[in-house]
């Protein structure tokens, strides 16, 4: 193919390759620059708890406590890891929802990622075995091609075959930490080169028109050419909106960095588009963000769920997005404002009481006061400001309970991650370092 190639297409060729290597050189650059005072470049991680007065000896008491019930407790009230025998590739285990009876990338991921920073290699293989058997999908004519299902039953059959993109994210990102920490090996197990292909098909993944579990469907990449944002789906029906809890600029950045080298300045765009979102997405009074918003900011009412205007679920997890990226990076010190900003609002809901659904201007609009939101919150604490306030929301998470019982999934996942952030455990992990 080279031979053939005229002469005017080569000199195009190494002037596009030329002006992308310029302009990734000149962002790497940049941030370079910025990055001297983040946990990444300094090595150094916050330890909230150690910070409140609590001893390492506790601490890692009570986040093995959590790992040991959420994974390896009662199967009925405790755990939601569930090991589901062999294949040839060996162990299989997935993270249920254990109240809506399905299997989500989101949380399979997230145990993917829990199983790398507390080094549990055999845990994080048997997910990942689960997920590349059940959830991905190999077949070049599936609109889902190079992804992973969003919801499947326990048994292996797609809910829904179409992605959510917060899966894949964290597939990727626990991935190459996983090849950093614990070294690549065969087959699946190869985790570089896992996460690199995975990485490739969120940004160019082609439109793919096929059939799935619920008909004929169209979709594309994960991200957005234009605005350089994730997009909420990549079903084309559905693709020009996004969810902010899904924007996630710590890892966009380390990307730029660490991912492949094509698309290192891609993800350098794509981290500061996810912070200047935040800004717009963010009530400027009460930093509630909405579960689903337009690229500009603006609340998006989904059809099929016009309460995604509102602050709920979903988008408890963006106080933890911005405030890791600004810990991590030290870039966009808008993120200790928002942070600030709503402690200050939850505080004066009650610290004990307040509600996990509102208004975006803070109208409260339910009485369930939730761990998945109190871990949150705290971890909103990495980006604030007020020492007296984020002692508050630190001691709430410490305090907190496991959570347990039939909606142990969702919060208890988000409890982990908070005791991994608020302890210095959630670590990126580049590669050769």
């Amino acid at each position: 193919m080279v031979l053939e190639m005229t002469f005017s297409t080569i000199s195009k060729s190494l002037r596009t390759s030329v002006l992308a290597m310029a302009t990734m050189a000149v962002s790497l650059a940049l941030c370079q620059s910025s990055f001297g005072a983040g946990e990444i470049q300094s090595g150094q991680y916050r330890n909230l708890f150690a910070e409140a007065g609590h001893s390492q000896a506790e601490i890692k008491a009570k986040i093995n406590d959590a790992y040991q019930k959420l994974f390896h407790g009662d199967p009925a009230t405790q755990s939601v890891y569930f090991s589901t025998g062999k294949n040839q590739n060996g162990p299989l285990a997935y993270i249920a929802d254990v109240n809506s009876g399905d299997v989500r990338s989101e949380g399979m991921s997230y145990g993917m990622m829990i199983s790398v920073q507390l080094n549990h290699q055999a845990e994080f293989n048997a997910l990942w075995n689960w997920a590349h058997t059940y959830m991905y999908h190999a077949a070049s004519n599936s609109p889902a091609y190079e992804f992973f299902s969003w919801s499947m039953t326990t048994n292996g059959t797609p809910n829904d075959e179409m992605p959510a993109p917060d899966g894949e994210q964290y597939f990727a990102a626990a991935l190459g930490f996983a090849s950093t920490r614990w070294g690549d090996g065969t087959g699946i197990y190869n985790y570089h080169a896992a996460a690199d292909r995975l990485l490739s098909a969120m940004v160019h993944r082609t439109v793919i028109t096929g059939p799935t579990v619920k008909g004929t469907m169209t979709a594309g990449a994960l991200f957005d050419p234009e605005t350089k944002l994730v997009r909420f789906t990549p079903d084309v029906q559905n693709w020009n909106h996004t969810d902010p809890s899904y924007q996630l600029p710590a890892f966009y950045q380390f990307w730029s960095l660490h991912g492949p080298a094509a698309d290192r300045a891609f993800w350098a765009q794509a981290a500061q588009a996810s912070r200047d979102f935040f800004h717009r997405a963010a009530n400027p009074m009460t930093a509630l963000a909405p579960d689903y918003a337009n690229f500009d900011g603006s609340p998006w009412a989904a059809p099929w769920s016009p309460a995604s205007a509102n602050f709920q679920y979903d988008s408890w997890r963006t106080a933890m997005n911005w405030s890791v990226d600004y810990a991590w990076w030290a870039i966009d010190a808008r993120a200790k404002e928002r942070s600030d900003k709503l402690q200050a609002f939850f505080e004066s809901k009650g610290m004990t009481s307040y509600g996990s659904r509102f208004t975006l201007d803070g109208q409260q609009l339910g009485a369930d006061h939730t761990v998945g939101l109190v871990s949150m919150n705290a971890v909103a604490s990495l980006a604030a400001t007020d020492q007296a306030r984020t002692q508050k929301f630190v001691d709430a998470l410490w305090t907190a309970s496991v959570p347990s019982g039939p909606y142990r999934y969702y919060d208890g996942m988000l409890f982990l991650l908070a005791m991994l952030h608020g302890s210095g455990n959630f670590r990126a992990w580049p590669p050769n370092q």
